[in-house]
């Protein structure tokens, strides 16, 4: 299905000059939400898109039994709602104080039959959206808990990408609570192989919300990843590291 969906994007015409979804945001007024406010909540009519113009958003659903399942976290310069249909299926709450602006889906309609090309990037999107669910199932279903840590901290780099290579440095805002909620692990695993990593010398932990990569290439093979692989310092490797769920 992935598959299709990607061929059948490439098959769309290209985009027109300046036709693009975050053109779509130029001049939306910026709206401004606390940490711990809510976007929108799980079932909620989607009226609108969003574009994130700085601080983090936390994406998640409510388990009949109570407990929170984060289904992923959005990050400055992402688009959220463009594969919603009629509602929201998920609740979204800021992480940190977040600057956004919104755009109508109505609108979004009627912007695509007067600029069809939009259709490819929309198209675009939702297999993007497609395939992280695809690798959220995989995460949490296949990975150790050392992979799933690995695989956090390079997809939060890539978000952050500078240049176009995924960042050394990141920040997270997140607490190690949410990175649980998202990992399917307990608080207290993610703690550990943390500290873990941090021993063997692939990251460094300057605070608890700073890391840097030491060893990027490293975690991408921890995390599975089987493409081109970012090249460490000195192309050092760190191997063998290998510890229990």
């Amino acid at each position: 299905m992935m598959t299709t969906l990607t061929q059948l994007a490439r098959k769309l015409p290209a985009p027109q000059e300046n036709s693009s979804l975050r053109t779509l945001f130029g001049g939306r007024l910026t709206e401004t939400l606390d940490s711990n406010g809510i976007l929108f909540w799980e079932g909620d009519v989607a009226n609108d898109l969003f574009e994130i113009a700085s601080g983090c958003l936390r994406l998640y659903k409510m388990m009949p039994d109570g407990r929170r399942a984060i289904t992923g976290f959005m990050f400055p310069g992402e688009i959220l709602g463009v594969a919603f249909k009629d509602r929201y299926l998920f609740t979204a709450e800021a992480v940190t104080p977040v600057r956004l602006r919104r755009f109508p889906r109505t609108q979004l309609h009627a912007s695509l039959a007067r600029a069809p090309g939009l259709s490819r990037e929309v198209l675009a999107m939702a297999c993007d959206e497609l395939s992280a669910a695809q690798e959220q199932m995989l995460l949490l279903g296949r990975k150790t808990a050392v992979e799933r840590i690995a695989y956090f901290l390079v997809t939060v780099a890539r978000h952050i990408e500078a240049g176009g290579k995924p960042a050394r440095a990141i920040d997270l805002p997140m607490s190690r609570t949410d990175i649980a909620d998202f990992l399917g692990l307990t608080m207290e695993t993610v703690s550990r192989v943390l500290g873990k990593l941090k021993v063997e010398g692939l990251i460094s932990l300057p605070t608890s919300h700073h890391v840097t990569l030491n060893q990027l290439g490293q975690l991408q093979r921890l995390a599975g990843e089987s493409g081109p692989l970012t090249p460490d310092a000195g192309e050092r490797t760190v191997r063998g590291a290998v510890w229990p769920n």
